[in-house]
């Protein structure tokens, strides 16, 4: 089995006062026995400093997105060589917003996947349909060209992690079946296998999609759902500790 990953993507949300959320988080998870490994991708603002608060728990701490090339003439870009260097040990690379906000192709999030590796952190690969692409059918078939084109060639499965946000379910309080989650998860699961990833058995595939402590549970126990992409319940620590809880 794999140890689930309860990420929470904070998005553009956080500024110093929020830190404490965080601290509620460690002092909350401090109190429990949760055999899960915990992560949060606050704004890059928040990086080092909740570095910091973290410091000495089993807490990962992970950025947003970052750029592929390491340095360079690209005002207002990251790099993954920065994340890294503020103490993040993972990033979000191709999230719907990414792709639909800033235009960013399957290329340029396999470059972005790319950066993430070579910088030695880990790439959050996500892949999703939207409600257009869901009610023509085309579900699988999007996340298959999604899942192979994204995906750096030749990375064994346990350098990086996929997460299957269906795009009609982000922030929108609309959440698939258990069942259509299961399908989704098996298919992603084979087409690893298919396009012959290393290790393909060893590739985290989170959820994400309007996850909350009152659903958490049940999603966590599809089979091949082996964590959670977390995103506005992620923002307070009492609705990331029952999102925790639920695995």
């Amino acid at each position: 089995m794999l140890k689930p990953l309860i990420a929470g993507n904070w998005k553009m949300n956080g500024l110093k006062s929020s830190l404490t959320e965080a601290e509620l988080l460690v002092e909350g998870l401090s109190q429990g026995n949760y055999s899960v490994d915990v992560l949060i991708c606050p704004p890059a603002t928040l990086i080092d400093r909740m570095v910091s608060v973290f410091d000495g728990n089993a807490i990962s701490v992970g950025g947003q997105d970052c750029h592929a090339n390491a340095s360079g003439a690209h005002t207002g870009d990251v790099s993954a060589e920065m994340i890294s260097d503020m103490g993040a040990t993972f990033v979000i690379v191709g999230h719907s917003e990414r792709r639909t906000d800033h235009g960013e192709t399957n290329a340029v999030v396999r470059d972005k996947a790319e950066a993430a590796l070579r910088a030695g952190i880990t790439p959050i690969v996500c892949i999703g349909e939207t409600l257009a692409q869901r009610e023509a059918g085309e579900t699988l078939s999007v996340l298959g060209d999604q899942i192979a084109n994204s995906i750096p060639p030749g990375v064994a499965g346990d350098q990086y992690v996929v997460a299957y946000e269906p795009v009609w379910a982000i922030g929108t309080g609309l959440v698939p079946e258990t069942s259509d989650i299961n399908t989704a998860h098996n298919f992603l699961r084979s087409k690893l296998q298919e396009i012959g990833v290393e290790n393909a058995d060893k590739v985290r595939l989170l959820y994400g999609g309007s996850v909350k402590p009152s659903n958490a549970a049940e999603i966590l126990g599809v089979a091949e759902v082996n964590g959670a992409l977390v995103g506005g319940a992620s923002l307070k620590a009492a609705d990331f500790l029952g999102i925790i809880a639920g695995a």
